[in-house]
């Protein structure tokens, strides 16, 4: 595991002061905006003053948050971090956190590094899938389902076969200071107080790699951390990735809605990227179920094959891994849920998923009478392409 720092906010001043060799660490430039952020609240006449107050004025006001717990002012400056060769499961624990950005190299896009052993497998079913996607749809629709079209498909489908827990992702992750500190903290308690939660279990080495590597960075500091892990321990905030253990609720109303249902780790990865949706996941089966790709169902010598494969691989957790996926949000957001995710051109199991929860949402508000009924039913008559206002 690598990670590397590629980014970093820097003020107007500051990029002027280091063209004049300006002396403070990156850490002390951060923390010297921040404290200046904070004298906003109260300041009697510009920020201009601000800027330039003395240096031991704006240290004691960084003494004064820090120590205080008020860390919001913390979160006005940003790092970039390149993280290579991190796990899927780690990827997903971060991206479960909401306040980031990430951009990931892509299972569906591209081929991940893997052992020869895996990669023989893997190989034999993009040559599988592209074969079946040929034969299915390329002759009738030959505009769209081009080689390369064939191809992405047939690696979308091969991903499953892949272990959650293989460190052969890319990502380029964006977060606050406060954030990176707070996330070191969530990490360190989950570490040295797990919850028992089977998923984690097997990322706890790999997690303590990633705090080793955050504690070498410029901008790693130990208050903000121990602030993170104290809020943790609270159970307010933290690592909830993995559902705590109460059963999720379902319900549809016309401003909220809860709801739960089975679906692949590759199909969590994606729908938790919607930053204004609550999600999560129920610990890991005992028994385990496995995602079968819709194109070879109907062949039983082929879904025989395919769970023999994938089951090869069950010890490490493979990606087709079937979890409870338990999703909360507003309807709005639903909304834009469904511009997102009612493609073609997404991936399919949560293109189907988001169809499905679209009519459960739409009958149960027909069935409350709820005049919301009647914005879900703009959306029933197929992909994005056919909703009010949208151009492909």
């Amino acid at each position: 595991m690598e990670i590397n720092l590629i980014a970093e906010t820097r003020s107007a001043q500051q990029n002027s002061e280091m063209l004049k060799n300006c002396e403070l660490t990156k850490k002390e430039m951060f923390e010297d905006m921040c404290g200046k952020y904070a004298g906003v609240c109260y300041m009697k006449s510009t920020y201009e003053n601000l800027n330039n107050e003395n240096r031991e004025k704006t240290i004691a006001r960084v003494n004064q948050t820090k120590n205080n717990g008020h860390h919001s002012v913390y979160d006005h400056v940003f790092v970039t971090l390149e993280l290579e060769n991190v796990s899927k499961a780690l990827a997903m624990t971060l991206n479960n956190l909401g306040w980031y950005n990430t951009s990931e190299k892509s299972g569906r896009y591209t081929q991940l590094a893997l052992s020869e052993e895996k990669q023989k497998v893997y190989d034999k079913w993009v040559e599988i899938f592209k074969t079946k996607i040929k034969e299915t749809y390329a002759e009738k629709f030959p505009n769209f389902f081009t080689d390369n079209k064939c191809l992405k498909l047939a690696q979308e489908n091969a991903r499953y076969l892949n272990s959650v827990y293989e460190q052969n992702v890319v990502m380029v992750h964006t977060v606050s200071y406060r954030q990176l500190n707070y996330i070191h903290g969530y990490i360190k308690h989950e570490i040295e107080k797990p919850k028992h939660s089977k998923f984690f279990e097997k990322l706890i080495p790999e997690m303590k790699m990633f705090c080793e590597k955050l504690e070498l960075l410029p901008y790693f500091d130990k208050t903000l951390s121990d602030h993170g892990k104290k809020m943790a321990s609270f159970g307010v905030s933290g690592l909830n990735l993995i559902n705590n253990g109460s059963k999720a609720e379902t319900h549809f109303g016309p401003s909220v809605y809860s709801t739960s249902y089975k679906g692949s780790f590759a199909e969590f990865a994606q729908a938790e990227r919607h930053r204004t949706i609550d999600y999560s996941i129920d610990d890991l089966p005992d028994v385990r179920e496995y995602y079968i790709p819709p194109i070879i169902r109907s062949d039983e010598k082929l879904v025989k094959q395919w769970l023999t494969d994938i089951k090869k691989n069950e010890e490490n957790v493979p990606i087709g891994t079937m979890v409870t996926i338990n999703e909360f949000g507003t309807l709005n957001h639903f909304l834009l849920k469904l511009y997102e995710r009612k493609c073609t051109n997404a991936q399919l199991e949560i293109d189907n998923q988001t169809n499905e929860t679209l009519n459960k949402y739409y009958k149960a508000l027909k069935e409350q009478k709820s005049e919301m009924a009647q914005v879900l039913e703009k959306y029933l008559k197929g992909s994005r392409c056919t909703f009010p206002n949208y151009v492909c």
